[in-house]
């Protein structure tokens, strides 16, 4: 049973059968920490860390992308080509590339380095609203307003697999550690796994 709001803990403590929460405040972090990024025009829909911590990527509703130095909070680079809100961001495990997708039903691969474009990945009819690397970087899984879920190979860019079952949006899509299992969730109430494990496009 989950606690009510009431019960929980707000002292840092935690609920039983949960793990120990330490909470900071914020007084704590250094004074020269930026605690505001300010650059997008309109509403944040997605941010996602690199794998070493340095830069934060960001998708808006001003159709944007920004990359952000984490220490600083200075914009490093502003990624444009989205014709639509972005709604979703992830690096790639080796923090090289990112990717992103948006109301404008595609989804884009950019080399973080040089802000270039790699790829635009398209075939879906609605709004892109969840993507994730699979471990070893080699499979992109994308969710969609269109109710499916697909797999695509990030070195070509092309399609590996269309999933469907889900009846309503899918808002979040997840690997396991092992990248054999792929987990999504839908406005349609349920969590569904589905096998990786499936022959390439040659």
């Amino acid at each position: 049973m989950i606690p009510p709001i009431s019960a929980l803990p707000t002292d840092g403590g935690s609920v039983a059968g949960s793990p120990s929460v330490e909470t900071v405040p914020l007084s704590d972090f250094p004074e020269d920490r930026p605690t505001a990024l300010i650059g997008h025009a309109r509403a944040v829909f997605s941010v996602a860390f690199s794998p070493d911590g340095r830069t934060l990527a960001t998708g808006g509703g001003d159709w944007e992308v920004r990359l952000w130095d984490v220490a600083t909070g200075r914009t490093i680079a502003t990624l444009a080509g989205h014709e639509g809100w972005v709604e979703s961001v992830a690096f790639s495990p080796d923090g090289r590339t990112l990717a992103t997708g948006g109301a404008d039903h595609e989804v884009w691969l950019w080399d973080v380095g040089t802000g270039r474009t790699i790829s635009v990945l398209t075939g879906y009819t609605d709004d892109v609203l969840s993507v994730a690397f699979s471990p070893d970087g080699r499979t992109l899984a994308t969710g969609s307003a269109d109710d499916t879920v697909r797999l695509w190979d990030v070195a070509t860019g092309r399609s590996i697999s269309i999933l469907t079952g889900h009846t309503e949006d899918v808002f979040s899509v997840a690997f396991s550690p092992d990248g054999k299992t792929l987990a999504t969730g839908s406005r349609d109430s349920d969590v569904r796994l589905w096998s990786t494990m499936m022959p390439r496009p040659s």
